[in-house]
């Protein structure tokens, strides 16, 4: 998401169409001995050294070249449509949902026959157009508030403590009372504050922009019951979404002044470093925090609580923004090389290996359905499926542009900043919804 992871693969549609006219050129060159090549144009900084190393090994085993480009954060759309425009254009891509593969469309090739999209444990989460299987998704990843189980149940045991335990937490006004209780008794718990730095760096603002913003959008279309992508929204919900940004705001390690520059390292350092006792951020941000010292035991996630519905039975909000494409543009045998080296991945003990242990990913398929994650996280989020609890579905990928996210990043940050206030966010949220739909459409 990662990540993000991210952050995202959605671009503005009519600008992206308008890119795309320009990709006259586009196609892969196919290796001389007939075998095909492979090019994956990678969405996720965090998993760039394990693709690489698996591309290797692939190679190595098999004689078929597997190149593997990573795309610097929230700059997939931008990098994939300038890698698209040369000869030797990538073989794999990714969108991130259904307005992706509407961009993205032309060069997406029938996958209905793909060894991917027949293991696929439940077919109906694959993207179609055309009456065809155009993208099928590959990680399935849940994301909430993380947080440090250590320095929780330190402030747990304290006399101050408004809950006695980790349990009780299981609402947006329990979680207000813990962060605002945290933040009074910083100093002697040893902390800096309740949460992390809401960084509004490129590689930190899709935290807040996309995937807390997902949170008012998911239950006003659960309230209005609504499928697909709305033409326009009402924001039924915007005051929750202020109330919990309003907590990071407040019960946080950083003042708000600094939230500009403050990047996803920033967040992952303070909480890494016992600074801050949550953390919002979803089940690729293992990898970082592993390497960053932590072990399985020290950290757990809990529900993004916004304070709406029934809490206590909410669970992790868990989706898909990774579905993978195959160049129709390709030469045949590169198109072909592509679909082997899939197959590959999730079937054999090497590729299965970088997929689950490497890169910490929940995958959809059916050769990889027994596999036991390593990841802590991923582990807490397939308990919570299995507790009863209702998983919050990620809305993010029908948000209506790039530019939609943008212009509501900015208007939170001003917020934040004190140069603009709430008016703005729903303006951004509600009428630009209605300005993005209508240029895409």
């Amino acid at each position: 998401m990662m990540n993000r992871t991210v952050t995202k693969v959605i671009g503005a549609v009519a600008a992206s169409v308008l890119a795309l006219g320009t990709l006259a050129a586009c196609g892969s060159s196919s290796s001389s001995d007939g075998k095909g090549q492979v090019y994956f144009l990678n969405f996720k900084p965090e998993a760039a050294d394990s693709w690489k190393k698996i591309a290797a090994t692939y190679t190595k085993e098999t004689g078929v070249k597997v190149t593997v480009q990573t795309a610097a954060s929230n700059t997939y759309e931008q990098t994939l449509r300038s890698e698209m425009a040369k000869s030797n254009a990538p073989t794999l891509f990714q969108v991130n949902g259904p307005i992706g593969l509407t961009t993205w469309n032309k060069y997406a090739a029938d996958m209905s026959n793909s060894y991917i999209y027949k293991n696929l444990q439940n077919k109906d989460i694959a993207l179609k157009a055309d009456g065809t299987v155009k993208a099928v998704p590959y990680v399935m990843e849940t994301y909430g508030i993380i947080y440090n189980k250590a320095l929780l149940q330190k402030y747990v045991g304290k006399s101050y403590a408004v809950v006695k335990s980790i349990k009780e937490i299981n609402s947006f006004k329990t979680l207000k009372a813990v962060a605002d209780s945290i933040q009074k008794h910083k100093s002697d718990l040893g902390v800096e504050g309740a949460f992390t730095s809401a960084g509004f760096d490129s590689s930190s603002d899709w935290r807040f922009k996309t995937h807390l913003a997902n949170m008012p959008l998911y239950f006003e279309m659960q309230k209005d019951g609504i499928t697909g992508q709305p033409k326009t929204v009402k924001g039924t919900y915007l005051k929750n979404y202020k109330d919990i940004f309003d907590l990071y705001l407040t019960d946080s390690t950083t003042p708000k002044n600094q939230l500009s520059s403050k990047t996803a390292d920033d967040a992952t350092s303070e909480f890494a470093t016992g600074k801050a006792v949550f953390y919002q951020n979803g089940t690729w941000a293992w990898t970082d925090l592993q390497k960053a010292g932590f072990k399985a035991s020290d950290i757990s996630m809990m529900p993004l609580y916004i304070g709406v519905g029934d809490e206590a039975h909410q669970g992790l909000t868990t989706g898909s923004e990774n579905y993978l494409c195959i160049n129709s543009k390709a030469s045949q045998a590169d198109q072909k090389a592509t679909d082997a080296f899939l197959k590959w991945m999730i079937t054999t003990e090497k590729g299965k290996k970088a997929l689950s242990k490497d890169m910490g990913f929940v995958t959809p398929f059916k050769s990889m359905a027994s596999i036991k994650s390593d990841n802590p996280l991923v582990n807490v989020a397939q308990e919570d499926a299995k507790s009863g609890k209702k998983d919050v579905t990620w809305n993010f990928t029908i948000m209506p542009s790039e530019n939609w996210k943008n212009n509501l990043g900015s208007a939170l940050l001003a917020y934040a900043q004190g140069t603009g206030n709430w008016d703005g966010v729903k303006k951004a949220f509600v009428d630009g919804w209605k300005t993005e739909y209508d240029a895409s459409h």
